[in-house]
């Protein structure tokens, strides 16, 4: 997967643009707009990138689960070089690795919430100027969609690429999708 990002200051030619490539078989989770004005996208029916996606929250977290691991793993390897669990046993240190893990873990996702998101810090004087960013995640096979439907949008201006996100991420939002509707 591909994700493209594009500019673009006129929100319903990105109505149609999403409404032309679900039509053709891209998943609504693979279209996102990043804009400050959440209200009219919500009023074109546009997909908006969620409050939690806007923040470093998960890079943070990984971070933090990394250092995390390092640490239990310091902990634990203490404790064993030092003999300590012969007279106490395993139970305290696995405990307080456990404790260091999981604490390290929140602390980074905790720090990831205050920080915005590093890829889209680029479009920080896009957004600011009311203008909106489209960007689009796309298995290779679905690049002639995307390439079809922009031939037919000029207006929209390239503006890079960049990793995609994680397809279990999109297959499990398209599955909340569809389980929102089926459920009463």
């Amino acid at each position: 997967m591909k994700r493209h990002y594009f500019v673009s200051d006129n929100l319903d030619d990105l109505e149609k643009v999403e409404q032309e490539l679900e039509a053709q078989g891209v998943l609504r989770p693979q279209i996102h707009v990043l804009s400050n004005s959440e209200s009219e996208l919500e009023a074109h029916h546009l997909h908006p990138v969620t409050d939690f996606m806007k923040t470093d929250v998960i890079s943070s977290g990984l971070w933090g689960l990394l250092i995390g691991v390092l640490g239990a793993a310091l902990v634990l390897g203490i404790t064993l070089a030092m003999g300590w669990a012969e007279a106490t046993g395993w139970t305290p240190f696995v405990f307080l690795a456990i404790v260091v893990l999981g604490f390290c873990t929140w602390e980074g996702g905790f720090l990831g919430f205050q920080e915005k998101n590093r890829r889209f810090k680029r479009f920080e004087e896009v957004i600011r100027h009311n203008r909106h960013v489209l960007f689009v995640d796309v298995k290779a096979e679905q690049e002639v969609i995307l390439n079809n439907v922009l031939e037919r949008h000029p207006h929209l201006k390239p503006a890079g690429d960049g990793a995609p996100a994680p397809g279990w991420v999109i297959v499990g939002e398209q599955q909340l999708r569809d389980f929102m509707r089926w459920a009463p």
